[in-house]
């Protein structure tokens, strides 16, 4: 048995490692070690809603679904087009954006608020003109607030579908709360504080939304044209097909991505099949006994 048992922790170590690399970047074992063992008061206690949420392999679906449906305003696309370099260095920014994440997630409160601080310096420079001719800045509290939002709602959901342990409604209520923390610090007036008003929010910018060129070529290459070796294609691959099945039909529609016939039946069986061997590849190792 323990022959068999040592092989299997060695392929869950190098599946792991590989994930882990791609998603905190060369620097993630020293980042993870100095998060978790600074000494220090928190944004958010161990058990709560934010750390819960973001802890789990669901994010994975839920950060593309995130993407997919920011894409749909046309000032955020364009500042993002303009500015992120994602095509360019995709990996590089799901890498600040996930130290991000970390960081306001589960580090000090100091270093929670050097990281808005920084985040916030660097939106201060971006502003431009977007196709359409109006100029946008990534600092407009507006903007702001869709990119939370939009966050926010495809996060959740996918931890709801996805997750390990799915919220209770109260426990709901608490992630959209302790999110609004990270967004006031960013600079989001007035962010919601529940379920209902995270729906009210994203009604209110239904108007302003639609799919522009850029938001067309980002989604063909988040679903079609991957920057991910061919072996985890299929996996990934899964993973697109059930980010999309979280977004509303109407996003769906703007994007031009097909939804799957059957989802319920195929598609969200296989997302949660890939999504818990992600939670069982990145498992904290024990140590022999």
């Amino acid at each position: 048995m323990k022959r068999i048992a040592e092989p299997a922790s060695a392929l869950r170590g190098r599946i792991g490692h590989a994930i882990f690399s791609r998603v905190a970047g060369p620097e993630g074992p020293d980042n993870r070690a100095r998060i978790h063992g600074t000494p220090g008061p928190r944004w958010f206690a161990p058990e709560s809603p934010v750390r819960r949420v973001h802890g789990d392999a669901s994010m994975f679906i839920g950060g593309l679904s995130a993407l997919l449906l920011q894409s749909l305003h046309p000032l955020a696309m364009a500042a993002v087009a303009a500015h992120s370099g994602f095509r360019g260095d995709p990996w590089g920014r799901l890498q600040r954006t996930s130290t991000f994440l970390a960081v306001t997630t589960y580090g000090t409160a100091d270093s929670a608020q050097r990281a808005v601080d920084r985040v916030r310096a660097v939106h201060d420079t971006v502003r431009g003109t977007a196709p359409d001719g109006r100029e946008y800045r990534a600092s407009d509290p507006h903007l702001l607030c869709w990119v939370h939002v939009a966050e926010v709602d495809m996060f959740l959901r996918a931890h709801q579908r996805y997750g390990a342990r799915p919220l209770d409604d109260a426990g709901c209520d608490g992630y959209v709360a302790g999110m609004a923390r990270i967004a006031t610090a960013l600079g989001v007036p007035d962010p919601p504080v529940n379920r209902a008003q995270l729906a009210e929010r994203l009604a209110a910018y239904r108007d302003e939304l639609h799919a522009t060129p850029d938001a067309l070529a980002t989604a063909r290459f988040l679903l079609l044209d991957p920057p991910v070796p061919l072996l985890a294609r299929l996996p990934y691959g899964v993973l697109a097909a059930n980010a999309v099945s979280l977004l509303p039909p109407w996003a769906s529609r703007e994007l031009r991505v097909p939804r799957m016939p059957a989802e319920a039946l195929c598609v969200r069986p296989l997302g949660t099949a890939v999504t818990a061997g992600i939670r069982w590849a990145l498992a904290p190792t024990r140590p022999a006994a």
